[in-house]
């Protein structure tokens, strides 16, 4: 899982024959799965608390093979990521530092143990990704739910989609210790080609929207910071926005997530969240909603150019009131909103690092990658990533 965007990628044919030489066999008894790379086109840090999100499953995939054994064990093996690791179907798996991607496999088997699944035998993996890791369009869960839904599907377990998409998160949660909202499961699990999806988080309802850009492309920008989630402070974030959550509880609010109050009822009720840091961080929550519910809205209308107005609130919001961008962040999203072609530009996933996204006409995309980079170097000191993307399905089988 390269950070480098501009490094050759796998092909599902390489991955087959790279299995054969590692594993030997012939292809014949492999199977081949596909899990794509994520964008949130908006509403950020809130699938967590309620909210409603907006993001499409793209065309940067992570590849797994899989094949069964006739034994226990159980082998992991990754051609990008160094280490092979050996388990057994039998054992009860624990998180274990040491293990480094081993552990996001191992908490679904887990999960599916104490769900009551039973494995009648080993099976071994190789994977190859060409999504960035540590990025923010959701290796992760790009990893967790294509091992899923490989797992699930090698072994015949009875599972839908969005089941697989909570596993995924019940993993992070229970294994990884990461307390992640749905989102990034979920549009990598339900994808599909064509659409984004607009999905209420505390419903899990969701509609497909098409993603008609014209002209218009999104551009993905890597920071090429190094960041964990697990080490950021997402779960800090999600901390500050239960006590604010509390706090209207307390004083008579009834709701069950910060999302559920509209602007207009926040600002009936913002003067209880007294804290000035709690009280912005759930203003961003309330506001990044309503900006969801308008990006849909606009984009069904296709109206692009607000679509791109809401990119920039977003991003402004992100920094400012959740305080979750940071100098890198910061310079890829506003370089791009002074670029000519560009409608509108805003960090994508957890922030702190990671991606950007732009809107950005086809005509114009070299001279903006161009000045970006440029701007990017200068201000950082090393160079961004790019890459133009499109939409992609969620999880499937290739072979």
């Amino acid at each position: 899982m390269s950070n480098d965007l501009t490094s050759s990628e796998y092909t599902p044919e390489e991955l087959k024959n790279a299995f054969v030489k590692m594993y030997g066999g012939d292809e014949s008894s492999l199977r081949l799965y596909s899990s794509p790379a994520r964008i949130n086109i908006i509403g950020e840090h809130i699938d967590y608390n309620g909210g409603k999100v907006f993001p499409a499953s793209i065309n940067r995939y992570l590849y797994i093979a899989i094949r069964k054994r006739n034994d226990s064990k159980i082998l992991y093996n990754d051609i990008r990521f160094p280490g092979s690791f050996e388990f057994e179907a039998n054992q009860t798996f624990v998180y274990d530092k040491s293990n480094d991607y081993a552990n996001y496999l191992n908490g679904i088997l887990q999960q599916l143990k104490e769900r009551g699944f039973k494995f009648d035998c080993g099976f071994e993996i190789l994977m190859a990704s060409n999504i960035p890791a540590g990025g923010g369009i959701s290796s992760s869960s790009a990893l967790e739910c294509g091992f899923a839904y490989a797992v699930i599907d090698t072994f015949g377990f009875d599972m839908d989609r969005m089941e697989i998409a909570k596993l995924g998160q019940m993993s992070e949660h229970k294994f990884m210790n990461v307390k992640c909202g749905i989102m990034d499961q979920f549009i990598i699990a339900t994808g599909k080609k064509n659409y984004a999806e607009l999905l209420d988080c505390n419903t899990l309802e969701y509609e497909y929207i098409p993603l008609e850009l014209g002209d218009y492309r999104f551009v993905v920008m890597n920071t090429n910071k190094v960041r964990k989630l697990a080490d950021s402070k997402y779960n800090e974030r999600r901390g500050q926005c239960e006590q604010a959550l509390k706090i209207l509880q307390d004083n008579g609010i009834k709701i069950n997530a910060l999302c559920e109050l509209s602007p207009s009822e926040w600002k009936k009720h913002s003067h209880l969240v007294s804290d000035p840091i709690l009280n912005k961080r759930a203003r961003h929550c309330i506001a990044e909603n309503q900006r969801v519910i308008d990006a849909a809205s606009t984009l069904k209308e296709g109206n692009l150019e607000k679509l791109g107005q809401l990119l920039n609130a977003s991003h402004k919001s992100l920094k400012e009131d959740y305080e979750v961008t940071g100098i890198e962040l910061d310079t890829l999203a506003e370089t791009s909103q002074k670029q000519e072609g560009c409608l509108g530009a805003r960090m994508t996933g957890a922030g702190f690092g990671g991606c950007a996204i732009a809107l950005v006409h086809k005509d114009k995309i070299n001279s903006f990658i161009e000045n970006v980079q440029s701007a990017y170097e200068k201000g950082i000191g090393y160079k961004a990533g790019f890459f133009v993307c499109e939409t992609g399905d969620g999880v499937a089988k290739i072979i």
